[in-house]
């Protein structure tokens, strides 16, 4: 039994809040230049050069590359071998509070009628998986609103199929146009039921940008729906142009007979997203 303290989630966490927000992960940095080699809009190609040297000076200060630091969301595992001296959710929302304030991180959380912000970043999203061995694995994206708002989640008839699906993605990203700041990373999840389908679109996006699908059917799908997404011309920032997504991600599990849950969860260019393994 692996004996894992709240100090140690607490620092832990606290460092992912940092990190995520000051520095983009390598995938992320080279799929920026990739795009910025390749766009054929000389407005989009300087809009690009920005967003690169942003990063870069993000980097190099250790200040977020956008004033928009988020709202805290977690992907756990805890493996059944592991012994905590704490409670899980209560020690990670305590690294969130020490991550944005020792920081220097926006606080954007605040009650949803009231409007009266909660003054330190939580509650976070956090969502806990438990699988075997002696290790706990914290995985945290700093998402903010401009992106998140741009999502959508329907629930489509069966009937409606792989065509209903690349409907819903490109009502949804045309919808936003330059809203969700541009070049994007669209998640999807397919299937599970209502509230799992975002789940399965949200944690999508925590794959690396670039990687393939290894089941061949959505990798297909998910590279026919970035070329179709690139031709749309939003382009960078929604100021025209070819590149428009760097990456479509898709998760997907079995669902109900008569039900065809979609979701479509949007990631800005500052895809940020970090991972710890205690």
């Amino acid at each position: 039994m692996k004996e894992i303290s709240k100090n140690q989630i607490v620092e832990a966490v606290a460092k992912l809040c940092t990190d995520a927000t000051y520095h983009l992960g390598e995938d992320v940095k080279v799929a920026l230049q990739g795009a910025l080699k390749r766009e054929k809009s000389p407005l989009g190609k300087n809009i690009l050069a920005e967003i690169v040297e942003n990063f870069e000076l993000a980097d190099k200060e250790n200040v977020p590359m956008c004033q928009d630091t988020g709202i805290s969301v977690f992907f756990v595992e805890l493996g059944t071998d592991v012994h905590l001296d704490c409670t899980l959710e209560e020690s990670i929302n305590e690294g969130v509070r020490k991550g944005y304030q020792e920081g220097y991180l926006r606080k954007s959380v605040c009650d949803p009628f009231s409007r009266v912000n909660t003054g330190d970043n939580t509650p976070a999203v956090i969502h806990i998986k438990v699988v075997e061995g002696d290790k706990l694995t914290i995985e945290i994206a700093t998402k903010g609103a401009g992106s998140e708002n741009m999502s959508a989640m329907k629930m489509l008839k069966p009937s409606q199929g792989v065509e209903g699906i690349k409907e819903l993605v490109m009502h949804t990203v045309t919808e936003g146009g330059g809203n969700p700041c541009p070049p994007i990373v669209v998640g999807i999840g397919v299937g599970g039921d209502f509230e799992m389908a975002p789940i399965l679109a949200k944690r999508s996006l925590f794959r690396k940008v670039g990687s393939d699908n290894p089941d061949p059917e959505l990798d297909k799908l998910e590279k026919e729906l970035k070329e179709a997404i690139n031709k749309t011309g939003i382009g960078p920032m929604g100021f025209g142009g070819t590149e428009t997504a760097l990456a479509v991600y898709i998760e997907a599990r079995p669902c109900h007979i008569a039900s065809l849950p979609v979701a479509v969860n949007i990631q800005c260019h500052a895809d940020r997203h970090k991972g710890v393994t205690l």
